[in-house]
């Protein structure tokens, strides 16, 4: 989805972001492969899957030499070496290892709850109707035997069940090893089996564990077969009605062929496979090395000659038609040339595909299908979609996701798409914005995103005067913010990335787009209140995809955004200070813990300092690295003791969590017992306990009572979901989580209070007829408090005192209580001024 700093949707732009025509835009362009394919390439990097992330890079940008693929990584993740970390397979086989560890003995601490988002509203299209939007849905399987029983298969979300077409949702794969699902298919034979393939082929395809069966009709799933599919993403599953038991598996890893229903596996070609069709007993494979054909169940494969065909694709898929298995299709990318085929009488012929078809991103988004009941009406998907009718020869073609100024427009970036059982005028697409259906082939849509909790968030910030109050940035559907509600509200357009709140003043609000792209809010993240603040960076110096954001922990006005510089502001992003690293280094975590102290960390491990002397920024001083070449991810500085630092690390194959208690100068390697082999992406410290440290994993949430000597999971019912970030709010008592699709969740670090917390906050004296006021202050503004004044003197017979309290918002924080007690007798009188506290939160 483009933001307000993107070009236009389907503008052609070259690497360094001009047009085709080549005049400049002035804005970030987009790279090659998409920015889909720089947030994936960083992603692989972090993790230390450097080698990945170059194939990822010669699959979805092949005009790319080996020079242009090294330029296109240090773009996404800066000019240091990158570490490298154990294949795909062992990052996903931890992943197996981690996700049976928390399946084991009780976790530590309270249960975890869902904050949503149950649904966003007014999210964005490329058309001028709003819609509400949820998160990446990669894949759809609807019930042959029940048109209101769908499945679909969230990116990194899991598999969900909605029994009324998508009305409301329940999640089912929440404790599986992975909940990255890239194919679901129902057992046309037995609609109760269904077969979902994890680690999804067009992103999170490296943390694929295998096959999932449910044996009741997606309710509930269990591993099915492991080998030889962990570290594999999965594009697409087909049975086979003429054969029992004949399953085919399009992967990253390769076209496999199972006769036993799924539980064992043979690879039948080594190439990547995006795209199945079987029918009639004959099968269709869409490989990276053009269309191939099966006759035999998939034992062997004929490639099948398209006309003009080149000898590799970006994309490619395939579909038989139901109502004519005579007729096929085959739709494929090359470059910037979208490509069609239509098979009739036995012969293939091209067919001129719509016309604006952007194929930039069509190894991330693409799909094929031809509808139920016409071999003559087939349905395209790449970032936006398309239905083409035949009319004898001729094509006529419409854009189904994008009405532009009429009409009702849906999500681009177009990944899945299934029609319902024995209604073939109703079909359902899957995209970056969640799930919609149309009932009439497209012409009109409704969102089905209301309980569908896949939103996929990237960092979080949050008010601390204010319990009910979270902003954050997520993966294409821009930065929401909640205020209590299960429905959050749409803040801002485009990609969300870092989001920050001034401490002192919460009405000033910050988030970024993709790159050095900054806008800040005075009235706390109204949709239409944001203006752009970004730093003066020069064109051409890079960032992180979304660069680390900071604002000062404690006090003033410190905004500092890193990239290949770090580029401070005491004035809320209204001037700026550059500051170079000594080297060149590319900003990866920050932290400010007060208005004049500035942590910053880069992505190849080095640890800098700058303080503010009164008049300047001092120039950045190198720390000692806790560990050279690991990537950092997140930084904490005890705001009352600066030299108490921790550090956390993504990269893989050394220690991950680190602690300095001296500046920095000497550090101890905390990864100890009870945390998994996975990258760590965040730290919080407890500020009433130093020793009581969370540390955010790419699975679950780990808490150390003993300062780092040991840890546990933490809280129960949080799904087996990539944490991205965590925010403790010190006054309300909750540790929040912002996941990869799973949305935002919360948990009481001391759980919730069970009974009122009652004491005496003073006592005082009143001579006869008297009245005055005290005072009591600094109780932080999130609590409800209730004040009794209770005489301690007795004179039985009348009242004896009254008063009434006053609250003075104090702080943004803090709030004082002013209680006037006055003597309502003729003789002195003693009382307490008594407290209850109800709630923290």
């Amino acid at each position: 989805m483009r933001g307000p700093n993107d070009p236009e949707p389907h503008e052609p732009q070259d690497a360094a972001g001009s047009t085709a025509e080549g005049g400049s835009t002035g804005r970030p362009g987009r790279p090659p492969g998409g920015k889909a394919l720089a947030r994936l390439v960083q992603e692989l990097t972090r993790a230390g899957l450097a080698e990945q992330a170059a194939s990822q890079v010669a699959l979805a940008a092949p005009q790319l030499d080996a020079d242009g693929t090294n330029a296109l990584i240090e773009r996404a993740v800066g000019p240091q070496a990158r570490p490298t970390a154990p294949e795909p397979g062992g990052v996903a086989a931890e992943y197996q290892q981690t996700a049976e560890a928390l399946a084991g003995p009780a976790a530590v601490g309270p249960a975890w709850r869902s904050l949503g988002p149950w649904t966003v509203p007014g999210g964005q299209t490329y058309g001028a109707s709003r819609v509400n939007v949820s998160g990446r849905v990669s894949a759809i399987a609807t019930d042959p035997g029940n048109a209101a029983h769908l499945l679909v298969g969230a990116a990194n979300g899991g598999v969900w069940e909605s029994h009324d077409r998508g009305a409301s949702w329940a999640p089912r794969t929440d404790d599986a090893a992975t909940l990255t699902v890239g194919a679901l298919a129902f057992d046309p034979a037995n609609a109760s089996t269904v077969l979902a393939g994890t680690g999804e082929g067009n992103w999170w395809s490296w943390l694929g564990t295998g096959v999932l069966r449910s044996t009741d009709g997606g309710t509930k799933w269990s591993p099915l077969a492991t080998t030889p599919f962990v570290g594999q993403g999965f594009y697409d599953l087909a049975f086979d009605a003429t054969r029992a038991g004949t399953v085919h598996a399009a992967t990253t890893g390769g076209l496999y062929v199972s006769t036993d229903g799924g539980a064992t596996w043979t690879r039948r070609r080594s190439t990547r496979t995006w795209s199945l069709s079987v029918a009639a007993g004959e099968a269709l494979a869409a490989c990276r090395d053009g269309l191939f054909r099966s006759t035999d169940g998939g034992t062997t494969w004929t490639a099948v000659t398209l006309p003009g065909a080149p000898a590799s694709f970006d994309r490619l898929a395939t579909a038989i038609a139901r109502s004519d298995t005579t007729v096929a299709y085959t739709w494929g990318a090359t470059g910037t040339t979208a490509r069609l085929w239509r098979r009739a009488g036995g012969t293939w012929a091209a067919v001129t595909p719509p016309p604006g078809v952007s194929t930039g991103q069509a190894w991330y988004d693409w799909f094929l299908a031809v509808a139920p009941d016409r071999a003559d009406r087939i349905y395209l998907g790449a970032i936006e979609a398309y239905r083409g009718d035949l009319s004898g020869t001729t094509w006529t073609w419409q854009t189904i996701s994008n009405k532009g100024a009429t009409g009702d427009s849906i999500h681009p970036d177009q990944h899945a798409v299934a029609f319902e059982s024995g209604s073939p005028d109703a079909i359902y697409v899957g995209n970056d914005g969640g799930l919609f259906r149309s009932p009439d082939r497209g012409i009109t849509w409704q969102h089905l995103n209301n309980g569908l909790t896949i939103t996929e968030f990237e960092y979080l910030a949050q008010d601390f005067g204010s319990s009910r109050w979270v902003i954050g940035g997520t993966q294409d559907n821009g930065t929401n913010r909640w205020t209590g509600s299960p429905v959050w509200t749409h803040s801002q357009d485009g990609d969300g990335g870092d989001c920050a709140v001034n401490r002192n003043d919460p009405r000033t609000v910050f988030h970024t787009f993709f790159g050095m792209s900054l806008e800040r809010s005075v009235s706390r993240g109204d949709f239409g209140s944001w203006t752009n603040v970004s730093p003066p960076v020069p064109a051409g110096e890079g960032s992180l995809f979304y660069p680390p954001l900071e604002t000062s922990a404690t006090n003033g006005s410190t905004v500092a955004l890193g990239g290949a510089k770090l580029y401070v502001s005491r004035d809320n992003a209204a001037n700026w200070t550059s500051l170079a690293f000594p080297n060149a280094a590319t900003a990866s975590a920050m932290y400010i813990p007060t208005a004049d102290h500035i942590l910053v960390g880069t992505t190849d491990g080095r640890l800098y300092r700058t303080t503010w002397s009164g008049t300047a920024w001092s120039a950045l001083n190198a720390l000692t690295a806790p560990r050279t070449g690991a990537w950092i991810s997140d930084i904490h500085a005890d705001p009352a003791d600066t030299n108490r630092l921790w550090v956390t690390h993504t990269s893989v194959g050394g220690g991950r969590v680190w602690q300095s208690t001296d500046g920095g100068s000497h550090w101890t390697d905390r990864s100890t017992t009870g945390l998994p082999g996975l990258p760590l992406n965040a730290v919080e410290v407890d500020p009433r306990n130093r020793a009581r440290i969370w540390v955010a994993a790419d699975l679950g949430v780990y808490q150390s009572t003993d300062e780092g000597a040991s840890w546990q999971q933490f809280g129960t019912g949080l799904p087996n979901a990539f944490v991205g970030d965590i925010v403790l709010h010190p006054h309300a008592r909750v540790l929040r989580a912002g996941t990869r699709n799973r949305g935002v969740w919360e948990v009481p670090v001391d759980g919730w209070m069970t009974q009122p917390v009652c004491g005496t906050q003073w006592t005082g004296t009143l001579a006869a007829g008297a009245t005055q006021r005290w005072f009591t202050f600094n109780w932080p503004a999130t609590w409800h408090v209730l004040w009794t004044v209770m005489p301690t003197t007795v004179h039985p017979g009348a009242p004896q005192i009254s008063w009434t309290t006053q609250v003075e918002r104090a702080s943004n924080e803090y709030v004082t209580y002013w209680i006037t007690v006055r003597n309502l007798t003729q003789e002195p009188v003693s009382f307490e001024g008594r407290y209850e506290i109800l709630s923290r939160y």
